[in-house]
């Protein structure tokens, strides 16, 4: 987010920063996930206007953004709630604000915390704020394009918004958001809308009337790379909360058979109020309970979307707080886990059908190595690659993404365009 969206022009008061030092201390003190903190801490907020709520949320994130950079600039760990009061104010002052004379920001001295912060960003670790771990990790499986990669994820991410097609088109929801006072520009050839400042379009009468998701512009390329049809059985076998399934039902016209799973009920749960809102009433979902869920699928599939667990390093523009809850033993079960899920589910595709593979990570051991794998092993010797797709953030300023479009052969002895 560019600096000027950072609303810091309202009046810097004890009661904001208190709100930010007490959500900070939840995030890295109680290990809470740090868009949820949020959601509380502006619900507990009720009375404060659109600008302050606006300030809580984005100090909140820049300083978890930026959290490494700034413990090297507070000289410890912080582990009180004055030291978060310290962290914001570091943050503050980095932003050319004046601090006022408040005992939680005494021993702060501004004219120090400058120079410090242009030494200390002397070393990439701690100028993008990443582990080391995660730092000689992207530079091992990006090499020359980590660094730029590395800066591109410390930047906080755009809003963008899909189009519901059940519903509408981009340029009548474009006109409808204006009138709502929420002004939008068009982003690609299909549904995509990015706000050139942050809004809560969840308030939007738009949107509760279903006439779009948020969505990043990375993710909303999966959907049709796999090209679902009316009429088509696809199965989204790793639905989660749905978001890529709307899309699917979208590109479908709600015609056909949708199945969604997920290991977790509780997803998919929110996934059928979303479905409701959006108007997409071919989705059935299925909770995958045991291995008999998938096996009573194979071979039934015209279209198959494996959006897998992930690192989700492509996304730490709008999840920052996640490189300080990842581990590199975390990542070597997920590459587990993916491939295990490639062996397991691809028997779903029917012969002639088509599969996608995706990911929101930007590490080639989760992407391309993990197809590679599978187009070597016996579940993947009928699959043919057609395309793949990989997403940097640096490439178009948005989210990190890998998207592989394989298909499964009509017969085991096609093996003419392998």
């Amino acid at each position: 987010m560019p600096k000027k969206e950072l609303d810091f022009q309202s009046t810097l008061r004890p009661l904001l920063v208190r709100a930010v030092a007490q959500a900070l201390f939840q995030i890295f003190q109680e290990g809470r996930y740090a868009d949820k903190v949020i959601e509380q801490t502006l619900r507990q907020n009720p009375k404060a206007g659109s600008r302050d709520r606006a300030f809580i949320a984005e100090l909140c994130y820049e300083v978890v953004r930026n959290y490494r950079l700034y413990t090297e600039i507070l000289g410890h760990n912080p582990e009180s709630e004055t030291d978060f009061w310290k962290m914001a104010a570091i943050h503050l002052v980095l932003q050319g604000k004046s601090l006022p004379d408040w005992q939680e920001f005494r021993g702060l001295d501004a004219e120090q915390i400058r120079p410090q912060a242009a030494a200390l960003s002397a070393q990439r670790a701690l100028q993008y704020s990443i582990p080391d771990w995660l730092d000689t990790l992207g530079e091992q499986e990006l090499g020359e394009r980590w660094p730029l990669t590395a800066a591109w994820l410390n930047k906080p991410a755009q809003v963008v918004l899909r189009a519901n097609r059940l519903k509408t088109d981009r340029e009548r929801l474009q006109k409808k958001l204006l009138e709502e006072g929420v002004e939008t520009q068009p982003c690609g050839e299909a549904d995509a809308l990015v706000l050139p400042q942050r809004r809560n379009v969840f308030q939007t009468k738009a949107f509760q009337d279903g006439w779009f998701e948020v969505q990043d512009y990375s993710s909303q390329l999966v959907a049709p790379l796999l090209a679902p049809e009316p009429g088509m059985r696809v199965v989204d076998a790793c639905a989660g909360g749905g978001g890529k399934t709307l899309h699917l039902a979208a590109l479908m016209q709600s015609k056909g058979q949708l199945i969604a799973l997920d290991t977790l009920e509780w997803k998919l749960e929110a996934l059928k109020k979303r479905a409701r809102r959006a108007g997409a009433s071919n989705i059935e979902t299925r909770v995958i309970e045991n291995s008999k869920v998938i096996k009573r699928l194979h071979g039934s599939a015209d279209r198959l979307l494996l959006d897998v667990p992930c690192s989700g390093l492509g996304v730490l523009r709008r999840n920052p707080d996640s490189k300080w809850k990842l581990s590199p033993a975390q990542i070597e079960q997920l590459r587990a886990t993916q491939q295990d899920i490639l062996q397991r589910y691809s028997p779903i595709v029917r012969p002639g059908g088509r599969m996608v593979y995706a990911t929101c990570s930007i590490l080639p051991s989760e992407n391309e190595m993990q197809v590679a794998t599978f187009l070597a092993s016996e579940a993947g010797k009928d699959f043919r690659l057609l395309e793949e797709r990989r997403i940097l953030p640096q490439d178009a300023g948005f989210d990190g993404f890998y998207i592989a479009l394989l298909e499964r052969r009509t017969a085991p002895s096609d093996t003419s365009n392998s």
